[in-house]
């Protein structure tokens, strides 16, 4: 019966010690680059600026500004409102960072063979 395919001695091509090598320095580029991303934070603004949020890279907000034409004891609903989005606005430039932090980390996954 003829031999089909697959790699002398059962073993695949190339070195597996140094795709190892080169996920392990993935991994600590990855936890490095995690690290760094929380301790940034990202602002964004709603109503003009009128409210602006300050969120870290773990996502907890750590500042909310208002200023003093926005706080009407007679319309907290508008006020409610751009807290809501200026975080959640702010949570994306959060996610977004990430995302691109990703994107560079596994950027080069294309090049292995599975």
């Amino acid at each position: 019966m003829a031999k089909r395919g697959g790699f002398p001695g059962g073993a695949m091509p190339g070195n597996m010690s140094n795709l190892m090598k080169q996920a392990q320095r993935m991994q600590r580029q990855m936890e490095e680059g995690q690290k760094e991303l929380e301790t940034k934070e990202f602002t964004a603004a709603a109503g003009g600026g009128a409210v602006e949020v300050t969120v870290n890279g773990k996502k907890e907000v750590v500042a909310v500004k208002l200023s003093e034409e926005v706080v009407d004891p007679d319309d907290v609903e508008m006020l409610q409102d751009l807290i809501v989005a200026a975080t959640n606005e702010a949570l994306r430039k959060a996610d977004e960072a990430s995302a691109n932090l990703m994107g560079k980390m596994t950027g080069g996954l294309g090049g292995f063979p599975f």
